[in-house]
């Protein structure tokens, strides 16, 4: 199996491939969301890159980011099938090299059914390719997508952290300076190494910089192909974590560390091109912007980019734990607009306080023009995040959607008009039973198989959290009650 977009001198052939590889004698794998992998000799790939794929235990669609099997049995992998064998199909057009890891040969692989063939629904990377496909296949378009990360960074190592029980834990740098040309020069070669290491495996970086909070970086991923996108999303995480290993320093994409400091965004970019590069969602004419356009706010966007801004808003409710997947993360949306956090249904021109932010003219070329979602943490998982987006946009195109809400800045300049406005799910819970009903509309864009399995894991979730007692209970009930 091959993605469209294929990394710079990646094999298009089994006797390319046999080249590439000719003075490797082992190859790197890499699975899942949370990039499960495992080193293979090179005979045993070439075998496997010939064929369907190679086996590779269904276990990792049965259990937790701890290894701890999911609280009821899922569609994928359970014990009455004995967690048996799915097919890891690889993905030749990833191809990279892991320059801390020896150089060793790296790819991608994606998920099939043994018995079908077909991409198992809950394959994350199957996500993102559904949405491409279907903007490929119904519409002859392509979907593009940029990614941006806020960090925090600690000087600790995974013992460190664990011995300290994951509290006390020291910024890589104090104080809040967003933006600094100082705080950067104290930890050198771990910022230099991120961008620089990054490049090397193929991730393009746009920005790279200081953002609020003690040890926090802000990574923005160059615009590109939305599955290559997604890929570059997952891989970055994985580059941050290696070097920080390598310089004694562990950040984390966890989206709400602290609850007095700022959270770790995720924001997601989207747009879509038809066959001759041609950004659909422009305007190509600027004067005053389109005829006929819903309100001020959205007259620089074309009436597909309208639909695709109705589709993502319409759905935007039912589809939460595809975004913010995490119990955490609900946290770091509870502080609203205070926070440029977005919790309700809301959209703008250039507005960080709204869900979506309309990037266009005449803040940008019409070529740049996009949406920014700005509800995703750190924490989101790519696949997810970015696939739903498209498939739920791609809905308001074909359903021809119109804009049935007024932009954010209606409701912040009459507060009487708040009452009226769509507030987000506030935690975990509430968002995975809204996906779950069934009448949602992530089950129209997801199927119901997935919806299932996935509504499932974050079940799964909910519960060890209600089960958890926190310091927090400790701290306020031990004593006085």
């Amino acid at each position: 199996m091959t993605s469209k977009i294929a990394t710079q001198g990646a094999p298009t052939t089994l006797e390319e491939l046999k080249i590439l590889l000719q003075d490797d004698n082992k190859v790197k794998v890499a699975v899942d969301g949370v990039l499960r992998g495992k080193f293979m000799s090179k005979d045993k790939f070439l075998s496997a890159a010939s064929s369907s794929g190679f086996g590779f235990c269904s276990v990792i669609f049965g259990w937790d980011i701890h290894d701890t099997v999911y609280s009821r049995e899922l569609l994928i992998s359970n014990k009455q099938n004995g967690y048996r064998d799915i097919l890891a199909s690889i993905d030749l057009a990833t191809y990279r090299r892991l320059p801390w890891e020896d150089n060793v040969p790296f790819f991608l692989v994606s998920f099939l059914d043994p018995d079908t063939l077909e991409p198992l629904c809950a394959d994350p990377r199957g996500v993102i390719k559904k949405a491409s496909d279907v903007a490929s296949k119904k519409y002859q378009l392509t979907c593009s997508a940029g990614v941006e990360y806020e960090y925090y960074n600690f000087k600790e190592t995974a013992e460190s952290a664990s011995e300290k029980k994951f509290s006390n834990l020291q910024p890589l740098t104090p104080g809040m300076h967003g933006y600094s040309l100082l705080r950067t020069q104290l930890n050198n070669d771990y910022f230099h190494g991120l961008f620089n290491e990054s490049l090397k495996l193929g991730i393009e970086i746009e920005g790279h910089h200081t953002e609020t909070g003690p040890g926090v970086l802000e990574t923005a991923l160059a615009y590109t192909d939305a599955v290559r996108m997604a890929d570059n999303a997952i891989l970055y995480k994985y580059v941050a974590k290696s070097m920080g290993m390598k310089f004694g320093i562990l950040p984390s994409f966890m989206a709400k560390p602290w609850g007095n400091l700022p959270g770790c965004s995720g924001h997601i970019h989207v747009s879509l091109k038809d066959l001759d590069g041609i950004n659909i969602f422009s305007v190509p004419e600027l004067r005053g912007g389109r005829a006929g356009a819903a309100n001020d706010d959205t007259r620089y966007l074309s009436e597909k980019g309208e639909q695709f801004l109705a589709g993502v808003l319409e759905g935007l409710p039912d589809v939460m734990p595809m975004l913010v997947p995490t119990i955490n993360g609900y946290k770091r949306l509870s502080g609203g607009e205070a926070f440029w956090a977005p919790n309700a249904v809301t959209y703008g021109y250039d507005s960080r306080a709204a869900s979506v932010r309309i990037i266009s003219p005449p803040s940008v070329p019409p070529a740049a023009t996009r949406f920014e979602i700005r509800v995703p943490g750190a924490d989101m998982n790519p696949y997810f995040a970015l696939g739903v987006t498209f498939l739920l946009g791609l809905r308001g195109m074909e359903k021809q959607l119109k804009l049935s809400i007024p932009p954010i800045s209606a409701y912040q300049s009459n507060p009487a008009l708040r009452d009226q406005v769509t507030m987000l799910p506030p935690s975990l819970k509430a968002a995975t039973e809204r996906m779950m009903h069934p009448n949602s509309v992530a089950r129209e864009v997801l199927g119901n198989e997935f919806v299932e399995h996935f509504g499932g894991t974050r079940q799964h979730e909910v519960k060890l959290w209600n089960q958890a007692v926190t310091s927090w209970e400790v701290e306020r009930y031990l004593e006085l009650v």
